[in-house]
């Protein structure tokens, strides 16, 4: 990850984590073929809800803990990836693809996509 020296720090990691994934996760969305405006706002909204958590929850194991972070990462990965299959299930107005699949697609790009480039971002401003 990076280096965090400040609370600002903090803030700068949680705004580029989720901005990334909020931009990642729509702009998949739209190209897997999820148009609806509602649809959109509900994935703006998962997103909204998991992402603060994993990346403070991370940042916390990270800092405090001896567990590995591939142990962690992907149990916050998995949790979030099922709560968001989940909202996606009780909201989603597209079913197809299955919201599970949805959630599934969606996280493995913001996962992929989004550790490579924030990392590089982290690396020029932190």
């Amino acid at each position: 990850m990076c280096k965090i020296e400040s609370m600002k720090d903090v803030i700068i990691v949680f705004v580029i984590c989720l901005l990334l994934t909020v931009i990642l996760e729509e702009g998949t969305a739209l190209m897997i073929g999820i148009r609806k405006g509602f649809d959109l706002t509900v994935i703006l909204f998962a997103n909204t809800l998991t992402n603060p958590i994993v990346v403070l929850t991370g940042l916390v194991m990270a800092a405090y803990t001896t567990v590995p972070r591939a142990v962690y990462v992907a149990v916050l990965e998995l949790a979030a990836f099922l709560v968001e299959a989940l909202i996606y299930r009780k909201l989603l107005y597209t079913k197809k693809p299955s919201p599970f699949i949805v959630s599934l697609i969606l996280n493995c790009v913001s996962f992929f996509i989004g550790t490579t480039v924030s990392g590089l971002i982290f690396k020029l401003i932190l």
